[in-house]
């Protein structure tokens, strides 16, 4: 039978080697190659046509996620198990969003590994316990802040005056303007900074653009 073939992608020869002694007795996998940053492993991978690939994410030259998105682009039947210490819900999003079919963390027992290696090469995606929570608490947290953004009440006038202060005009020329009192025009900002909930006139444009109010340049 044929032996599956495994790249290790990391900056840090140690984690070759232990990976390596981790499978010794595992009769079913061979370690192919070892590559120290992403560049490298674009070229040994497409050499190699590897089973499966261990990326690391924070390597010289060429990170793990930009040769995660060249490589799973590439080589379809190539499996992609990102393999670091990094656990943060967005470094772990943005992997699976690059291609990654696995993510596992350093730490992760040999018995998981073996897991993770089954259940990609069955066509599955490998998240740990963990992995998975923040991922689901990242995707609600995003979706918390896209909700609390859409069902921001702005009136015409407000959005109005909006406009004028991208326009970079100040008070006395927007209530010039619009044919309405200084009073109003101070009114209308400062209900606009608290429904925004923001105190800088940047943080006020940059939610503005979110809400397609304007278009930074």
């Amino acid at each position: 039978m044929d032996k599956i073939r495994i790249l290790i992608v990391d900056d840090h020869e140690i984690i070759y080697r232990g990976i390596k002694d981790l499978l010794q007795n595992e009769v079913e996998y061979k370690i192919e190659d070892y590559a120290v940053n992403g560049k490298e492993a674009i070229v040994k991978a497409r050499q190699i046509i590897p089973d499966i690939i261990f990326m690391d994410i924070s390597m010289p030259e060429m990170n793990g996620i930009e040769a995660i998105k060249v490589l799973s682009a590439e080589l379809s039947d190539s499996k992609l198990i990102v393999l670091t210490q990094h656990d943060e819900g967005e470094i772990i999003f943005q992997a699976m969003r690059a291609g990654a079919h696995g993510y596992l963390l350093k730490n992760s027992t040999k018995e998981q590994f073996i897991f993770a290696m089954q259940q990609v090469l069955s066509g599955k995606r490998y998240l740990n316990d963990e992995t998975s929570r923040k991922m689901i608490d990242l995707t609600l947290n995003k979706f918390e802040q896209e909700r609390s953004e859409n069902e921001i009440y702005l009136t015409r006038r407000e959005k109005e005056i909006i406009r004028k202060i991208y326009e970079d005009k100040s008070n006395h020329q927007i209530a010039e303007d619009l044919n309405i009192s200084l009073r109003t025009v101070e009114t209308h900002r400062r209900n606009i900074m608290q429904k925004l909930k923001v105190t800088t006139v940047i943080g006020l444009l940059k939610i503005a653009a979110k809400l397609n109010l304007i278009t930074l340049k």
